[in-house]
Parts: C-alpha cells; structure tokens; sequence
C-alpha cells in the first residue's frame, strides 16, 4: 500500500480537508449570525457546533472521494480538526492542546472514516 504525491491521494486529501475547514467556517459564521439574531441559549453552541464538524467532514470527503475511502477520509477528518483548531485558536484565542482537542481528533477520524466508507459506495460522480 505505497501512496505518492502523484497517485493524487495525498493531493486529494489536502483538498478535501481545506474544503471541509472552508465549509466550517461559512458554517460557523451562518450559525454565529442565527444566534445572534434568534437569541439562542448557550446550551446549542456544542451540539451544532459537533454536527457542524460532521457536516463539514463528510462534504470534503464526499467532493474528493476516491479508493481507500476509509482512510481518506480519516485523514481529511483528523485535518479538518487541526486545520479548523488552529484556525479558532488564532482568531480566538483559544488553547490548542488539551483533552478537547484529543477527542475533537479522535472525533474527527471516525467522522472521515464513516465519511469516506460511505462516500466510495456512493454512485456517480467519480
């Protein structure tokens, strides 16, 4: 199972985890302006915040699916969580290592791994 840069997994991977931490944050953002105007609690900030990483995910995975979908999109997941928390911890001033940011990897990989399992049985497309 030898992967180079020119077998396009590793390219496809990157692009695949840059588009789902894109699709976060307009996520994020449209999320942050409903709140903001419906005058929600703080208790759905997690909960949307955990199916907004999800949403991401499986669209980064779905866009640039391909063979050995489970571990691409474990890698796309875990990426997407590191890219998406270094983003956050820049804008935000949050801590970036801690147990939060463990399972938000270990969440992230079994979010790409389901994605990518599903996303290669997919029909059309690729």
């Amino acid at each position: 199972m030898a992967f180079s840069y020119k077998s396009g997994f590793f390219a496809s991977v990157i692009k695949g985890a840059l588009f789902s931490v894109c699709v976060m944050l307009f996520c994020v953002l449209a999320f942050a302006l409903i709140y903001g105007a419906a005058g929600l609690t703080n208790t759905v900030i997690k909960p949307v915040n955990q199916v907004i990483k999800v949403l991401a995910i499986f669209v980064g995975t779905v866009r640039f699916r391909g063979d050995k979908g489970l571990l691409r999109g474990a890698v796309i997941g875990v990426l997407t969580i590191a890219v998406s928390y270094l983003l956050f911890a820049l804008i935000g001033g949050i801590r970036l290592i801690g147990v939060g940011f463990l399972f938000d990897l270990i969440f992230g990989l079994a979010a790409g791994g389901l994605s990518g399992a599903i996303s290669v049985n997919l029909k059309g497309g690729r």
